[in-house]
């Protein structure tokens, strides 16, 4: 089964809040944040690392690199205070166009 056009948009579109969100739980490397988003909303695991480093890039998110036993060593991400007024903005705004779109199909307070 394929995905529609909309499903597809609206996991764009929520990628950054989720990941977002998921880092204000505590802090996170890469691959754990997409087999999150994988079993939450099935984004891709591709889509994660440029998704990070712009995130980096933008002063949203900080790193670590942590030693591994097996393998080399990971980078950890976490909230920076921009990150956290990011996701707290865009939880506002994504609340707000949700209770317009649920009045727009008739399911509003």
């Amino acid at each position: 089964m394929t995905e529609s056009t909309i499903h597809i948009q609206l996991k764009k579109g929520a990628l950054d809040m989720c990941v977002l969100a998921l880092l204000a739980r505590g802090e996170s490397y890469a691959y754990e944040i997409a087999s999150t988003l994988a079993a939450g909303i099935g984004m891709g695991e591709g889509t994660i690392y440029p998704l990070m480093r712009r995130m980096q890039d933008d002063g949203l998110v900080a790193t670590r690199l942590v030693e591994s036993s097996s393998g080399p060593p990971r980078k950890y991400y976490r909230l920076t205070p921009a990150g956290r007024a990011a996701l707290a903005a865009q939880k506002r705004e994504w609340r707000a166009f949700a209770d317009a779109v649920a009045q727009l199909l008739g399911d509003g307070k």
